[in-house]
């Protein structure tokens, strides 16, 4: 592996609608890799001591060192979507946010950090259709959230957040 061999560090982000295949591009990425050179960072709802920390700092603790490869399965994105779409931040958090994020990703790169970024996006008749698929598969229900089920009500307020990130 070139990341390896060469000392390189990589982040590679997934984002997007829920239920768009971030999970299984994932899978299919990694699934002939070496487990000892890359990890999957899919991180829950932030501590009460990550809640009083700067917003970044739970990524950046998360960023690789040389010669690995981090895959965010959703990163701090979640702050330009999800979190305003849901009301899980206030708008002048979200306002913080979009005036960093760019300078935040400027600086990972400049620190020698390949960031490549995916964004996934279905349609909403193709997502209804996944949720059910999803919801009626013993395999597969543990990952329909609380936050999925109210995706489709909220089907044109999250494609406005999109549109403004």
């Amino acid at each position: 592996m070139g990341i390896v061999n060469n000392n390189e560090k990589v982040v590679i982000i997934f984002e997007g609608r829920d239920a768009a295949g971030k999970g299984g591009d994932i899978r299919r990425m990694t699934e002939h890799l070496n487990p000892r050179e890359f990890r999957v960072v899919a991180l829950p709802k932030p501590t009460q001591e990550e809640e009083g920390q700067w917003y970044f700092q739970r990524y950046v603790n998360q960023l690789p060192k040389k010669g690995k490869m981090v895959l965010f399965d959703r990163s701090w994105y979640n702050r330009a979507i999800v979190e305003p779409v849901n009301g899980f931040c206030t708008k002048a958090e979200y306002e913080i946010f979009m005036n960093q994020v760019n300078e935040f990703e400027r600086m990972i790169i400049e620190s020698g950090i390949r960031l490549i970024k995916f964004y996934f996006s279905i349609s909403k008749n193709e997502q209804e259709s996944r949720f059910d698929d999803i919801k009626n598969s013993p395999l597969k229900k543990w990952k329909y959230s609380k936050v999925d089920q109210k995706a489709l009500k909220l089907w044109d307020k999250y494609t406005e957040y999109k549109e403004k990130m």
